[in-house]
């Protein structure tokens, strides 16, 4: 686990389709990190039972905890002074592995989401984020556009599908 400050140009909000949830989500190396509380808040239940499911995550081994978590600095004022205090983030895997376990509406919407998402690659053998793809990301971040091309310029040459 690192000790890092939180890169402020890393900031994505997030809000539910329902526009009653948002969450501001840190973005680094490729994933999302958020903290236990906002995990809380992003699947409706306490924060005790994001650290219930956590724990039983890790000691499962479902998840390496030194792999998906990292304490970032972050600082605040609180009394009119400055204080810096140790908040412990939570990478993608570990938010879907919660989002898998919690008992709330908003869980059951995250796996309705996710079946979705897997049901149509298992048939498709492809799923995708049109949205994603018309709107290039933010500076910063990484675009798998030109990847896309190149995987189905890959595919169309292929000896099997010559059209």
């Amino acid at each position: 686990m690192e000790d890092q400050s939180i890169p402020q140009s890393s900031l994505i909000l997030y809000q539910t389709e329902d526009g009653r949830t948002r969450i501001q989500c840190r973005f680094e190396a490729e994933t999302l990190w958020l903290t236990q509380a906002q995990m809380a808040e992003l699947f409706q239940v306490t924060p005790q039972n994001v650290t219930l499911h956590l724990k039983a995550i890790f000691a499962e081994g479902e998840l390496v905890e030194e792999a998906t978590c990292k304490d970032y600095l972050q600082v605040r004022f609180e009394g009119g002074r400055e204080v810096s205090r140790k908040l412990r983030h939570y990478s993608l895997e570990a938010i879907l592995a919660v989002g898998y376990r919690v008992r709330s509406h908003r869980g059951t919407q995250f796996r309705q989401w996710a079946t979705a998402r897997l049901t149509e690659y298992l048939v498709k053998g492809f799923t995708m984020d049109d949205e994603r793809l018309k709107n290039p990301p933010g500076k910063g971040q990484k675009d798998y556009f030109d990847e896309l091309l190149e995987r189905i310029r890959d595919i169309r040459s292929s000896e099997r599908r010559f059209y």
